[in-house]
C-alpha cells in the first residue's frame, strides 16, 4: 500500500502537470453545467458537448427549458443514450428549480442530490466545480485509476469516495477528481494504459497490469 509521502508525491505531480484542471463539459452558466452533467451519465463529454452546443443557444435557463417543451428537448438530445429518461429529468429539474429554488441551483451537495436526475456523483461534480466544495466524484475512471494506483481497493463508488477523502490530503481535494478522471481518460485507459508515458509510473502499484 502507498504511504502518505507517496500519495502526496502523486498529487504534487498531478499539480505540476495540470495546476488548474477543469471539467471538459462546456456550459455557459451554472444551470447549463448541471444539465450537461445530468446528460453525461453513461455517455462521453464529447457527445454531450456536441448536442448542448445547439441546445444551450435556445434554452440556457429553467424557464426556457420549460418553454421549449419535452418533445423539442428530445429532438436536441436524442443522439444520447437514455434520452427519453434524461429529457424527463431535465424538465423535472427545471420545474423544481423554478418552484423551490428561485431558478437557482442550491449550493450544497445534500440539496443538489434532491434534484431530479442528480445522484451523488453528479452532485459531487457540481458542488466541486461550481461552488468550490472539496468533494470527490467517483466515476468509472476514478474507480479504475484509484485501484491501479493503490489509493483504494474498494469497488463500490461510495466506499471509494470515502477512501479517497481519507487518504488524499485536503489541499488536493478540490482538484482530485478532475486529475484522476483526466488521467484515466488519456493515460490510464481501461484496455491499453499508456504506462510508458505515465508520470506516475514509478509510484503505481500495478504498472503494466492492464487487466486490473
Amino acid at each position: 500500500m502507498l504511504n502518505r509521502s507517496e500519495i502526496i508525491e502523486i498529487f504534487e505531480r498531478f499539480k505540476q502537470e495540470n495546476a488548474n484542471p477543469t471539467s471538459e463539459l462546456i456550459a455557459p452558466n451554472d444551470f447549463t453545467f448541471a444539465v450537461a452533467v445530468l446528460l453525461s451519465a453513461q455517455t462521453t463529454d464529447k457527445a454531450v458537448n456536441k448536442i448542448t452546443k445547439e441546445l444551450f443557444k435556445v434554452a440556457d435557463n429553467p424557464c426556457k427549458i420549460i418553454k421549449l417543451g419535452i418533445e423539442k428537448l428530445k429532438d436536441f438530445i436524442h443522439p444520447l443514450g437514455f434520452f427519453n429518461n434524461k429529457a424527463k429529468n431535465v424538465m423535472a429539474l427545471s420545474e423544481k428549480l423554478i418552484n423551490e429554488y428561485n431558478s437557482e441551483l442550491p449550493r450544497n451537495r445534500d440539496e443538489l442530490e434532491k434534484l431530479p436526475g442528480i445522484g451523488r456523483k453528479s452532485a459531487n461534480v457540481i458542488a466541486n466545480r461550481l461552488f468550490g466544495e472539496g468533494t470527490i466524484a467517483v466515476d468509472t475512471h476514478v474507480l479504475r485509476v484509484s485501484k491501479r494506483l493503490g489509493l483504494s481497493q474498494s469497488t463500490a463508488p461510495l466506499e471509494v469516495e470515502k477512501d479517497l477523502l481519507n487518504v488524499i490530503p485536503k489541499q488536493f481535494h478540490k482538484n482530485a477528481s478532475d486529475w484522476i478522471v483526466l488521467h484515466g481518460r488519456y493515460i490510464c485507459m481501461a484496455k491499453k494504459p499508456r504506462c510508458n508515458e505515465c508520470f506516475l509510473y514509478d509510484l503505481c502499484e500495478t504498472a503494466n497490469c492492464s487487466q486490473i
